[in-house]
């Protein structure tokens, strides 16, 4: 409580253009800053000893990292090469294998981490529902780091893999009609008001903070009922989500399945059962440990990102989401939301409009096994052969994992039951019959969930 209050007061004297009639209970709360610098001339004098308190025992960005981990900017050419959402930058000096571009260096690495685009906390947007809430600050932090792993989607989609934030204006308009969807008002489909309203029945709430289950669903839901609001509109997310869970409810434990079956039911049903597939983000919600990541799941996590799949993690500390989306051995780079920026407006064709709010130029990382155990993994595959691509690394995955897999893969639900039963005679090869069905190929299903009870944490 006592480290809350220092917060709020901090929050209070760098945000002082604030009308008087805001109050800390409409959550105008702790502006954690990328920058890491606190304004201690604040000309409100009653919070400034507060302020010169915290600035004693430290900078912002030292209280920040006192929740959210330490975090450096320093890169080591000798700590490897590095993987950045499915794409290999290669700065090592020694030849290294994998399937990377080798004309990558440092350089490329960074151009592309400053594409990616960033969703922060934001400060003077209109309130959301019947709340007196204009700011998501302290409590809205997965919620931006989803918008910003969706976002990643988006580009992918529109953009391709390859997409660079150009240097000089004008600017993409399938970019800017990107970042319009995630505006915050109502008007925006993917905003922050809109997210809180669909996620309703998993707990999200003004002023709460949100688990990866719970936000994975909500856009699930969201998706869900853009597409029957739009009927026959062009959809706002032109792709099927599809949450991989391991049981009905998805929170028993074990390792989340991606169901073939599922997947194709996710697409007819995103197309209104017009094609068989669409282009399909997959969430994976998992709990991988107690109170930290159990060790070994690490190295799994890390070859996610060599996945061409790949859209990162959602993960951070307890309260303190940020989201990942690349890794160089131990180190996971991630963008930051906890920065505090007044709202943007992107409207019409403007494509000179200022964008630099929405991507950052600093590059910090943490240590891959300091995150919270509970996160989410996404995953963006363009067409059917994408998917079978993904199937495929996924099932080698399973295979390293020791028998302890991040997910495993079946081909139905049927196949699922049988392969969990106690019917030892059951070999993957029977499943061959449902892939003929569905049109999938084969996938392996070595390593699925007969030590399932030996590795399950939650």
């Amino acid at each position: 409580m006592v480290m809350k209050s220092i917060c709020e007061k901090i929050a209070s004297a760098k945000c002082s253009s604030k009308s008087s009639t805001e109050t800390l209970d409409n959550n105008q709360g702790p502006a954690c800053s990328q920058a890491g610098s606190i304004d201690i001339h604040s000309r409100h004098s009653g919070w400034a000893a507060a302020v010169r308190k915290v600035v004693t025992v430290g900078s912002m960005r030292r209280f920040h990292e006192r929740v959210l981990g330490s975090s450096r900017t320093d890169i080591s050419a000798s700590d490897g090469d590095i993987w950045l959402l499915g794409v290999c930058h290669r700065i090592s000096q020694h030849e290294s294998s994998g399937n990377g571009d080798t004309s990558n260096g440092f350089a490329a690495f960074e151009q592309d981490f400053r594409s990616k685009i960033l969703m922060t906390y934001r400060k003077g947007f209109d309130s959301i529902g019947d709340s007196k809430y204009t700011s998501d600050v302290s409590w809205g932090c997965m919620i931006r780091s989803s918008q910003m792993l969706v976002a990643q989607a988006l580009l992918f989609h529109k953009l391709g893999r390859s997409w660079r934030k150009p240097l000089q204006k004008p600017l993409d308009q399938e970019y800017l009609n990107i970042l319009r969807l995630f505006g915050d008002s109502e008007a925006s489909p993917f905003s922050i008001h809109n997210l809180l309203h669909a996620g309703k029945s998993y707990g999200l709430a003004v002023g709460s903070w949100v688990g990866p289950y719970a936000m994975c669903h909500t856009w699930e839901v969201l998706a869900r009922s853009l597409r029957d609001a739009n009927d026959h509109e062009e959809q706002p997310i032109p792709m099927a989500i599809y949450v991989v869970s391991g049981d009905e409810d998805g929170e028993r434990g074990g390792a989340p399945v991606v169901c073939i079956e599922d997947a194709i039911k996710c697409c007819s049903e995103f197309s209104r059962g017009n094609v068989e597939w669409t282009p399909l983000l997959l969430l994976v919600p998992l709990v991988l440990g107690l109170d930290k990541i159990n060790p070994r799941y690490i190295p799994l996590l890390h070859s996610t990102f060599t996945f061409p799949q790949s859209l990162g993690i959602l993960g951070g500390k307890p309260g303190a989401s940020t989201y990942i989306i690349g890794v160089q051995n131990e180190k996971a780079f991630y963008l930051d939301p906890h920065d505090v920026q007044q709202v943007v407006n992107i409207n019409g064709d403007n494509q000179e409009v200022n964008t630099s709010s929405y991507h950052c130029n600093c590059i910090r990382h943490i240590p891959l096994e300091s995150i919270d155990p509970s996160l989410a993994i996404g995953f963006y595959c363009r067409d059917k052969d994408d998917f079978n691509d993904f199937c495929s690394r996924a099932s080698k995955l399973v295979e390293e994992s020791n028998g302890a897999p991040l997910f495993t893969v079946a081909l139905s639900r049927r196949s699922l039951r049988q392969v969990s039963g106690d019917d030892a005679s059951v070999e993957s090869g029977r499943f061959y019959d449902d892939a003929a069905a569905t049109g999938m190929e084969p996938v392996n299903e070595a390593g699925g969930c007969a030590n399932e009870d030996d590795w399950q944490l939650l």
